[in-house]
């Protein structure tokens, strides 16, 4: 019985760490889809970003942020060095028995979880591209990633107040998602929009990405990645039930993902006359994003029917938040955002013992808490050192000015005011169209 135990411990620690590896390697996915997507001449900035907001990530969640969010199995809110995850299960405690004895390690799960917050940060990156000073976005995600995300998941995953009222959240469609971007939503409206991308007529530009095989490759990358995202989030694969609930999650996760892109695809061609690429990309990630919440109970039809709304939700959603004049070079904001409420939503339709009520309530406090203290940080951010680039930085390309070099050297042309090698092209959302071309994040 000692023997199994031990395997069974040492499976499911394995699994947990596999599962991490694969949403470590979203960040990936982040920094190859937001380098598609935004101008040659700001490629190597946000792939800085990209790589410093994980190490970022990681130190601040292990200095502090675990503590506060699982503060219970962390020795408090601020633990002492040398305890900062806390102590690991001995075999004792494993072969012990019962409901309480640990089935996985204390490592594992501080693994699992630090990779999470570093994709709730990288959500932020994309929305607040080509215009702000990178050391301004640091020292963001610094507070994002050791206290304001910590906080709300302490609220829920942590056993707080949200998780004993009843809120559900499998996998953070609104602990992870939606709290990236509310603050991202905030760093853009203290931020402004780029210049050229609306004209005082209130014409809006599009502003083309550099690359979009790239993009594309980035958001296979992150479908990959959500398998780990997902799936890890059952937390166990030892036994028979929490197997079959893993294959489960796994295909619903899958299947929503496929309903996104072909209701996103349809209503671009719909809706702008062109099957768009950069919408198909959107609603694949919409439909990740809508399935994150809930991806165990529905049935696989069910979870791409979910999907499939969230995948017009965020065509919906971009064009709306273009006209608004919410300057999103990626699409961040719509597709973990205004999708990740949907997903939160949407879970009461398949399990029963999660409710309306508290669904709502879940999404408006975190939301509240994450733009209200995002907010708050990036005025005083703003004040100490500013937010955004000088005009002529952000002509030249933030790629020299705050990186000192070129991603692609070789291929160096005029630079015209609005983008790189060419003025801001109009259309986009279909031929014709007076509203800028759409991105995704």
């Amino acid at each position: 019985m000692n023997e199994l135990a031990e395997l069974s411990y040492a499976l499911d620690t394995f699994y947990f760490l596999i599962c991490g590896v694969l949403v470590m390697w979203m960040a990936a996915g982040f920094s190859m889809l937001e380098a598609g997507l935004v101008r040659a001449k700001n490629t190597a900035e946000i792939l800085t970003k990209n790589i410093a907001l994980f190490a970022i990530a990681c130190t601040m969640y292990l200095l502090v942020g675990y503590a506060i969010m699982y503060s219970s199995d962390a020795g408090g809110i601020l633990p002492n060095l040398g305890v900062l995850i806390g102590g690991e299960n001995g075999v004792d405690a494993v072969t012990a028995g019962g409901d309480d004895a640990p089935y996985y390690s204390m490592r594992a799960d501080f693994f699992f979880q630090v990779v999470f917050v570093a994709t709730a940060m990288s959500i932020v990156s994309g929305a607040v591209a080509e215009r702000m000073k990178l050391w301004a976005f640091l020292a963001f995600a610094v507070v994002m990633t050791g206290v304001i995300y910590p906080v709300s998941g302490y609220w829920t995953w942590g056993g707080g107040w949200l998780s004993e009222l009843g809120f559900s959240d499998y996998a953070g469609s609104g602990i992870v998602h939606m709290a990236g971007a509310a603050a991202a939503l905030a760093g853009v409206l203290v931020l402004g929009p780029r210049k050229g991308k609306y004209g005082k007529d209130g014409s809006i530009h599009a502003i083309p990405g550099a690359n979009l095989p790239l993009a594309t490759v980035g958001t296979f990358i992150l479908w990959m990645g959500w398998f780990g995202f997902n799936g890890g989030s059952e937390l166990k694969l030892s036994d028979v039930a929490s197997a079959n609930n893993v294959a489960q999650v796994l295909v619903n996760t899958n299947a929503a993902a496929a309903g996104g892109v072909i209701a996103a695809l349809i209503l671009a061609k719909l809706w702008f006359r062109k099957a768009d690429l950069t919408m198909a990309l959107n609603g694949a990630l919409a439909g990740l994003v809508a399935i994150t919440a809930g991806p165990l109970t529905p049935s696989a039809l069910g979870a791409t029917l979910i999907g499939a709304v969230g995948g017009i939700i965020v065509v919906a959603a971009i064009v709306t938040l273009d006209k608004l004049k919410i300057d999103d070079p990626v699409g961040a904001i719509s597709v973990h955002g205004v999708v990740g409420v949907w997903g939160l939503l949407a879970v009461p339709l398949s399990n029963g013992d999660a409710t309306f009520g508290s669904q709502i309530v879940g999404a408006i406090a975190i939301f509240a808490w994450v733009f209200a203290t995002s907010l708050a940080v990036w005025l005083v951010i703003k004040a100490i050192m500013g937010v955004r680039v000088s005009e002529e930085e952000e002509y030249e390309g933030v790629d020299l000015a705050e990186c000192g070099m070129e991603a692609y050297p070789e291929f160096s042309v005029a630079r015209v005011y609005g983008g790189s090698g060419g003025r801001p092209q109009s259309g986009g959302y279909g031929a014709g169209a007076p509203i800028g071309q759409p991105h995704v994040e």
